[in-house]
C-alpha cells in the first residue's frame, strides 16, 4: 500500500473537483499498487496474452482518470482500479473468444484460495457472468471476490480496503466461493444440456 495515503486521497478529491493536473500527480504515488494489481491479474491469464501488466496499468489508469468518479478515499481508488482491470481483461477475453469462435466451457476449479494459474477465455467469462449475478445479490461479496481472487489481496488487505473486519471478509469470502461454485456448475450443466439438444 502507498505510504502517503493522505496525499492520494487529497489528489483524488482534487480530481473529483475537476483538477486536471491532479491525475498526473497521482500516478507516481499509486503506480506501485497498480503494478501489483496488474501483475496479480495477469498471472491468471492464458499464456501468450497480448496485454502486458504495463499496458493494463495504462489502460486502467486512463479509464480511472477519465471518468467522473465520486472518489471517497485511497481504499476506494484501489477497489475501483481492481474492478476496472477485471473489466478490461473480460473485454479482452470476449474478443479472444470471438476470434477463435467456439470452444466448450471448461470446469473452473475453485479451491480454498481460488488460486488458478491459467484460465481460458471461457473460464474468465464464466466467472464474470457468475460474478455479475452475485453483484446483484451481494455487492460486497462480489467486491471481495474481485479483490481476493482477481487482485490477489490478503484477507487483512481486503478488510482495510473495504473498511470492514477481517472476520466479515472471511465470512463473505467463504459464502461467495460456495455460491460461485454452484452457479458456475449450474451454467456448465445448462451449457451441456443445450449442446446435447443440438446434437440430437
Amino acid at each position: 500500500m502507498c505510504s502517503d495515503k493522505g496525499e492520494v486521497t487529497l489528489l483524488l478529491l482534487a480530481m473529483k473537483d475537476g483538477d486536471e493536473a491532479a491525475a498526473g500527480k497521482l500516478l507516481p504515488l499509486v503506480y506501485e499498487e497498480l503494478h501489483r494489481l496488474a501483475t496479480a491479474f495477469m498471472k491468471r491469464e492464458r499464456p501468450g496474452h497480448t496485454l502486458q501488466p504495463t499496458a493494463l496499468i495504462n489502460e486502467a489508469y486512463m479509464r480511472l482518470a477519465g471518468n467522473n468518479i465520486d472518489w471517497q478515499s485511497h481504499q476506494h481508488f484501489i477497489a475501483v482500479a481492481a474492478r476496472v482491470m477485471r473489466r478490461i481483461l473480460v473485454d479482452y477475453a470476449r474478443a479472444h473468444k470471438a476470434a477463435i469462435r467456439g470452444g466448450d466451457l471448461r470446469r473452473v476449479e475453485l479451491d480454498e484460495e481460488m488460486a488458478v494459474s491459467e484460465e481460458s477465455a471461457e473460464e474468465i467469462l464464466a466467472i464474470d457472468e457468475a460474478l455479475a449475478r452475485l453483484q446483484s445479490q451481494s455487492p460486497r461479496q462480489a467486491e471481495i471476490v474481485e479483490l481476493r481472487y482477481f487482485a490477489g489481496f490478503s484477507v487483512e488487505e481486503v478488510a482495510k480496503i473495504l473498511e470492514i473486519s477481517p472476520r466479515s471478509v472471511k465470512r463473505d469470502w467463504r459464502e461467495a466461493k460456495v455460491w460461485l461454485f454452484d452457479e458456475i456448475h449450474r451454467a456448465e450443466a445448462a451449457h451441456a444440456d443445450r449442446k446435447d439438444e443440438l446434437a440430437e
